[in-house]
């Protein structure tokens, strides 16, 4: 079965997705749970406040 999606519809990854999406492959790689580390994220560090993604 395959999945249909239109190709002109735009998605717009955001913050909260990237923190998912890197905390679910550590949870993986670690063991650890990954509300956890979703914190541990979310908490953030000041160490590199200064540097944004790039668009």
């Amino acid at each position: 079965m395959k999945i249909k999606r239109s190709k002109n519809k735009e998605i717009k990854v955001t913050k909260t997705m990237i923190i998912r999406a890197v905390a679910s492959s550590t949870a993986i790689e670690t063991g650890q749970p990954i509300p956890v580390i979703e914190a541990k994220l979310k908490a953030g560090s000041t160490k590199f406040r200064h540097l944004v993604l790039a668009p």
